[in-house]
């Protein structure tokens, strides 16, 4: 059975550390390399800095040597820039393509989600 670790956070700015400590000391456990949780918490800071005025939820699946997160949700456009290709060197899109293997945003209950998936192994 996969291990899941479920966390909301406030709408509050200064909480979302609280997300990096959790998916931190869940690397540790799982003997990540520095490089991944690098690249996770990359992934984590550029979508955390898009949050809306409510509470986001972070959720980190475990499974087989694979790394599965949702966050969301997402009001309106927020991530609507990536599903669509972007130029800017710079922009979340080209970062997520970057530093995890996949991702992809799905709606659930009128809201998007980004999905982001790392192989670990």
């Amino acid at each position: 059975m996969p291990d899941e670790i479920v966390l909301t956070l406030p709408v509050e700015e200064e909480f979302q550390r609280i997300a990096h400590l959790v998916l931190g000391g869940l690397a540790v456990r799982l003997d990540l390399t520095f490089e991944h949780l690098e690249d996770m918490q990359l992934a984590l800071e550029g979508l955390l800095e898009r949050r809306g005025e409510t509470p986001m939820t972070v959720s980190v699946l475990v499974d087989d040597g694979t790394l599965r997160t949702a966050i969301g949700p997402f009001a309106g456009g927020a991530v609507a820039d990536l599903e669509h290709d972007d130029d800017s060197p710079l922009g979340l899109r080209r970062v997520l393509e970057t530093v995890v293997d996949t991702f992809e945003v799905e709606e659930r209950d009128g809201s998007n989600w980004v999905q982001l998936t790392k192989a670990t192994k």
